[in-house]
């Protein structure tokens, strides 16, 4: 799973909750993909992304030291080094397994083989 898809995943589904957003992401075996850089793909990314728990999720997983905290920089578009730091967290870091937790109901979901559980058997 890659921490862009983390960065979407809520567990709103569940019954009793209301955001269920950000899924707190615990990772046991982390993969690192080489992907093909695009750096105008990453700059049409950057805008759907929530800055703050993508950085808080890849500093957890020690992949986002070099980020901004608060916000992409002034000109981040013209910044190919920044782009390349979050282009490498955001699609290159591969969560293969570990679990995902809700924040509310602290109900987990398991990551196995890159793919997150999120199906719900409420009996």
């Amino acid at each position: 799973m890659k921490l862009f898809t983390h960065n979407m995943l809520t567990s709103r589904c569940l019954k009793g909750v209301l955001s269920g957003y950000p899924l707190e992401l615990i990772a046991t075996n982390v993969q690192i993909r080489e992907i093909e850089f695009k750096p105008e793909f990453i700059i049409k990314m950057i805008s759907k992304l929530d800055w703050n728990v993508f950085v808080d999720t890849a500093n957890k997983l020690g992949y986002g030291t070099e980020l901004p905290k608060s916000n992409p920089p002034e000109n981040f578009n013209k910044d190919d080094e920044f782009l390349k730091k979050v282009h490498h967290a955001l699609f290159e870091v591969d969560v293969e397994e570990g679990e995902l937790i809700c924040p509310e109901t602290k109900r987990k979901f398991p990551i196995t083989k890159g793919i997150p559980n999120m199906l719900i058997n409420e009996s």
